[in-house]
């Protein structure tokens, strides 16, 4: 049993084959079947976890340190900056928030980073390698994420909240109409829903890119490696059966040896098993098969009865 557990650690941690235990296991098929499903599972289960113990430490490096508007404005190695002439820009004009005030006198003291267009702002955010950030509206941003090659995400929380209108002429009579329309369709979450549709499930990332932000996507969880348990389980059954034929066939080859009958070949071999030891007297075994046995000329036992059994 202790030479047992060793191997089975031996094995688990990557040891080699030298470790066995002291015992014939390793010469039956059913021995043999158990220890190589065994080295297939924990070869599995060690690389599996080494692989993704990898990527956890890759991904934790890879994270970017800015959170928000906050990160951006206390620090200076990453540059930011926005639509010059959109309403990010106005509402960065017009805020009384000292955060706000900061990164806004910032863009203004550079120029090089206040863009044409929104479209000109994410092709900087793509060259840049990590060094630039672009300010535009959620709507945009996430529309922006949505579309290949699927190398932007969106960082920290929306700096305020403000919604689209339709313009209509002052006085007009579809004004009303509009607005309870659009009530209407905003209240019964089809405007969420036609904004899932042509955001997310429309876009050219898919939803798994839309969060790639997000580190638990990458977790190893049981299911990826329910395979190698499934495998593991099989082999042992096998083996199972393969220890009980060769049981079966070893206590029938000693049945026709010693001349007893199958059941009492069956029960000695399996008190054999269970107590294990080496027998030096074949007459311990199978004392009835010696009970009329005569001894050679010589006196001395003949060489076949001297032979003992093989442990299963």
């Amino acid at each position: 049993m202790y030479n047992t557990l060793w191997f089975s650690l031996g094995a688990f941690m990557q040891q080699g084959g030298h470790i066995y235990p002291r015992n014939y296991a390793f010469r039956s098929v059913s021995g043999r079947l158990a220890g190589s499903v065994w080295w297939f599972f924990t070869l599995i289960i060690i690389s599996s976890y080494t692989a993704n113990l990898a990527a956890f430490l890759t991904v934790g490096r890879m994270s970017t340190p800015i959170k928000g508007a906050d990160d951006l404005s206390k620090q200076s190695e990453i540059e930011y900056g926005m639509y010059k002439s959109g309403s990010t820009s106005a509402f960065f004009k017009r805020s009384q928030v000292y955060i706000h005030k900061t990164m806004n006198d910032f863009m203004n003291r550079r120029p090089h980073v206040l863009m044409g267009s929104n479209g000109e702002g994410f092709a900087r955010v793509r060259s840049s390698k990590g060094k630039y950030a672009f300010l535009a509206e959620s709507s945009v941003v996430d529309y922006a994420n949505n579309r290949a090659p699927c190398d932007t995400m969106k960082v920290g929380d929306e700096l305020d909240s403000k919604g689209y209108g339709i313009a209509t002429q002052a006085g007009s009579l579809l004004t009303e109409k509009i607005s309870r329309l659009i009530l209407d369709l905003k209240e019964d979450g089809t405007l969420a829903q036609m904004q899932r549709e042509w955001w997310i499930e429309k876009g050219e990332c898919g939803p798994a890119d839309a969060d790639k932000g997000d580190s638990k996507n990458n977790e190893l969880k049981l299911n990826n490696v329910a395979g190698c348990f499934y495998i593991l389980i099989i082999g042992l059954v096998l083996s199972l059966v393969f220890a009980l034929l060769e049981f079966l066939y070893k206590a029938n080859k000693d049945s026709r040896r010693h001349g007893v009958p199958m059941k009492q070949a069956i029960k000695t071999k399996a008190r054999f098993s269970v107590q294990g030891g080496a027998f030096k007297d074949p007459r311990d075994l199978y004392p009835s098969a010696f009970a009329a046995t005569v001894k050679g000329k010589d006196g001395v036992m003949p060489p076949f009865f001297r032979k003992s059994l093989t442990q299963v």
